[in-house]
């Protein structure tokens, strides 16, 4: 192994190490006896597992996922149908995710993962959204990671065409279908100073089904961890 390959493996390992760290400390955040939305990605499969230890003290999950569904059933913890939940009028007292990207006001870039519809859904039938993430996730302006929007596949070059006029380089990406039957463009070159004003303007165009902004509905609390430990960051009313 190359030194260069060698440093990388070590920067992974710290990366995980804090990962773990902030997932961790979202249990703190979980109510017992009641359902737990979660999220995707690699930071909410650390804290899948974490969950997997306190499973009999929570009431089972509501899963953004068909990835996060089998690893909560693989930990022990049931899945719930969120629209069996709704109609039954239960409560899910808070929705664990991560980020791609997060701002100071805790508006979000997310979607790398490609369950940006679920877990938007997810997010609003939660009472709190708690976002945990590493401090490289800390951005000032959204939208150096590429913005990920769903789009149903017939309209994916017209989208394409409106996302260019934004100002964007909208890419299909590759060899991916969502788990809802539809298509990711994921746009680079987007400096997202109004990420409330550009989610609403992206959500209204015919054939997207979600774009990957959490600005309108941000997250409740951050959880950011660091070689420092976790800080927790509450988002100002």
């Amino acid at each position: 192994m190359s030194v260069v390959s060698i440093a990388q493996e070590r920067r992974n390992m710290d990366q995980d190490q804090l990962k773990r760290a902030a997932a961790k400390a979202a249990i703190d955040d979980v109510v017992p006896g009641e359902l737990v939305g979660v999220g995707s990605g690699s930071t909410v499969n650390f804290f899948i597992d974490e969950l997997g230890a306190i499973r009999d003290r929570i009431a089972g999950a509501v899963s953004s996922s068909e990835r996060s569904s089998d690893r909560l059933r693989s930990n022990g913890i049931e899945v719930l149908d969120l629209n069996t939940v709704v109609a039954a009028g239960r409560r899910v007292p808070v929705y664990v995710d991560g980020a791609d990207e997060i701002n100071p006001r805790l508006q979000m870039i997310k979607g790398g993962g490609g369950a940006l519809t679920r877990e938007k859904i997810v997010a609003a039938a939660s009472e709190k959204f708690v976002c945990i993430v590493d401090a490289s996730k800390q951005v000032e302006v959204l939208g150096r990671f590429p913005l990920p929007v769903e789009v149903v596949p017939m309209a994916c070059e017209l989208v394409a065409m409106r996302l260019r006029a934004l100002g964007g380089t909208p890419v299909q990406r590759t060899g991916f279908v969502t788990d809802n039957g539809n298509l990711i463009l994921d746009v680079a070159g987007l400096s997202i100073t109004d990420p409330v004003a550009t989610e609403s303007v992206i959500n209204q165009w015919p054939g997207v089904v979600t774009v990957g902004l959490f600005a309108q509905s941000a997250a409740d609390l951050v959880l950011v961890a660091s070689a420092s430990g976790v800080l927790r960051i509450e988002r100002r009313q």
